[in-house]
């Protein structure tokens, strides 16, 4: 069994590198990986999506697994942003609380025992970005996380 890593904008992987160069030689069709990593990532269209392909050259056979894209793709998404502020002063954007508690509890890769651990780790990726929290500073809105005030929003 061959491991092939790579990442892909999702939705919109090809046969060209870095996928196709590592399948050739495998024997397996890279334009049926191909179509299947799309499919498999069309919901994280334009994210950078990690996606490893496991080939099983003598059988022709492979498989897909598809990563969770990094928490800085999804919340810049979400908040219609291109990229994070440069400085902190001016907010790059702002992000309803209601959805970065849609993103933590559909997290898959975070080291978090609950929801509310991943909401603040996923809240610290705001703050280091420069994004607001339904207008304010994300490092207040983790304050009052802290201190219980969106549990509700949590227990959905």
């Amino acid at each position: 069994m061959k491991t092939i890593d790579a990442i892909v904008e999702g939705g919109k992987a090809t046969a060209g590198p870095p996928l196709g160069p590592a399948l050739g030689p495998l024997g397996v069709n890279a334009g049926q990986v191909v179509a299947k990593i799309n499919e498999a990532t069309k919901e994280f269209a334009g994210m950078k999506v990690p996606v490893k392909v496991h080939v099983d050259p003598k059988a022709k056979t492979f498989t897909i697994e598809v990563g969770s894209p990094p928490t800085a793709e999804i919340i810049k998404k979400e908040a219609g942003i291109e990229k994070g502020a440069g400085n902190r002063e001016a907010p790059a954007g702002n992000i309803p609380l209601e959805k970065l508690v849609k993103i933590a509890k559909a997290k898959k890769n975070s080291l978090a025992r609950d929801a509310k651990e991943t909401l603040k780790e996923i809240l610290g990726s705001c703050i280091s970005m420069g994004v607001n929290v339904d207008g304010k500073k994300a490092k207040d809105v983790m304050k009052e996380i802290d201190e219980g005030k969106h549990d509700s929003l949590l227990k959905g």
